[in-house]
């Protein structure tokens, strides 16, 4: 029986393009790319991605040339449900969606690559996840330098992950910095390059993720802020606040959103 495939094309929340799509939209369009050796923009954009260019127009400019915006967090899901009607039945959550690209990629021989965090998180990123996919792939894997990277650092990132045969890439920097990288990277490498944020610390089983009756509920930012209150309670309490007021404003067409889409320099914010 053939899958159903959503992909309905993006909206605007808050001044960012959202795509309306589900994991086998996604999937379609990333293993597609990955065969014909396609370049592929793709970030998993939870609450504080969309904030963090809703407060940036540089940054949204980014996001708004990204090819493929998934809705990470239940909240963004409702917003693209409660302005456009979508109807979207679910998210398409980052870890999730990287599962499954790991399981596709496996069965079809696509090798992949791993870019960011810390080298002992992708040793045990790659060892759970050939464990799990035993024809999985992995074409190597880098970490951050934790620090802007200087541009013949980025020339040799690029020619390391090419020679590696890599056919998909999997960024783990953080949001924005992940998504500067993917937009920064994408006319160097022509293949699917992903931002997946948490993706490789909970893969890597070094964070917990929350409970599915929490994350159904959208209370994962709850979670989330009882294992990291410290590092996270300025994003979740303020932010999360701001987006509902914002996305009001939208709905009751009392405030209009610019969707930034120009084209914005490398260099500017190198992460690696």
């Amino acid at each position: 029986m053939e899958k159903r495939v959503l992909d309905w094309g993006k909206r605007n929340i808050l001044g960012i393009g959202v795509n309306v799509i589900d994991y086998e939209g996604a999937l379609t369009r990333v293993i597609v790319a990955a065969n014909n050796c396609q370049s592929l923009t793709v970030s998993a954009l939870a609450v504080h991605g969309v904030m963090t260019g809703a407060k940036d127009k540089i940054h949204a400019s980014r996001l708004n040339r990204l090819d493929l915006v998934v809705p990470d967090g239940q909240p963004v899901r409702w917003a693209l449900n409660m302005l456009y009607d979508s109807k979207l039945p679910d998210r398409c959550y980052g870890p999730t969606l990287t599962l499954k690209l790991c399981e596709r990629a496996a069965a079809e021989g696509l090798p992949v690559y791993f870019y960011g965090s810390r080298q002992q998180v992708l040793d045990k990123l790659s060892l759970n996840l050939t464990k799990k996919y035993p024809k999985l792939i992995v074409a190597g894997s880098r970490p951050s330098l934790f620090r802007k990277t200087t541009n013949v650092e980025k020339e040799e990132v690029t020619k390391t992950i090419k020679e590696s045969g890599a056919r998909i890439c999997f960024v783990g920097l953080g949001c924005p910095r992940q998504e500067t990288w993917v937009y920064e990277y994408r006319n160097h490498l022509s293949m699917p390059l992903l931002a997946v944020g948490a993706a490789f610390d909970f893969h890597a089983g070094l964070k917990a993720q929350a409970p599915t009756w929490m994350q159904k509920r959208g209370l994962e930012w709850l979670f989330r802020l009882t294992e990291e209150p410290q590092r996270l309670w300025r994003r979740y309490l303020i932010l999360n606040p701001l987006y509902l007021s914002l996305l009001t404003l939208q709905k009751m067409k009392l405030k209009s959103f610019e969707q930034p889409k120009r084209a914005v320099p490398d260099n500017q914010e190198q992460w690696g």
